[in-house]
């Protein structure tokens, strides 16, 4: 008989208390749907996903053993949060190592807050000529975008809250979560 997995109502990372927002059944759910999405639309299109670390490695990884369709997958790391707060500074630390040029590219991002940093990513991406671009977010914050981007596959819109796991992490810790956690104190 499989053994049940324990839902953790509380998680303390560092000096912060998280509660249980998004259980992992419900992502995985949401996570299976977008890639059906994406199945469909990027079918015969020799697909390249591009997972931005460090925080999409684990929806990256569920995703796309999710999708059957020929395809190919590089990474790429932008940093722009230090703690709780964007920095509002985006460094590129691992740039691209693919040549995209008439390639469909599929961004796969953890979280959408303000915008800027997927705007950034989008821009620097076209000047290389791919044939589309497509974002897809496991979830996205409308109230805190402030720029206008088109998000093309998104799991879940959630609150302006902080939150932890599952790939998500508070300085360095809490990504190695099945559930998401909405910060408490």
């Amino acid at each position: 008989m499989p053994k049940k997995t324990k839902i953790m109502e509380k998680l303390h990372v560092l000096d912060k208390t998280f509660a249980i927002s998004i259980p992992e059944a419900e992502i995985q759910k949401q996570v299976k749907r977008v890639a059906d999405e994406i199945t469909r639309d990027m079918e015969g299109k020799n697909p390249l996903f591009l997972p931005v670390l460090n925080g999409a490695f684990i929806f990256a990884a569920d995703l796309l053993r999710q999708i059957p369709i020929p395809c190919e997958v590089s990474f790429i790391k932008l940093a722009s949060y230090q703690g709780t707060q964007s920095t509002g500074q985006i460094r590129e630390v691992i740039g691209l190592q693919k040549d995209i040029t008439g390639r469909h590219v599929v961004i796969v991002e953890d979280i959408i807050d303000s915008g800027m940093t997927m705007a950034h990513m989008i821009e620097t991406l076209e000047l290389q000529n791919p044939a589309s671009i497509s974002v897809c977010s496991l979830l996205v914050k409308p109230d805190a975008l402030k720029v206008e981007i088109p998000i093309h596959y998104r799991a879940m819109d959630i609150p302006n809250d902080f939150i932890v796991g599952y790939g998500l992490d508070y300085d360095g810790y809490g990504r190695n979560t099945k559930d998401i956690y909405t910060l408490t104190n």
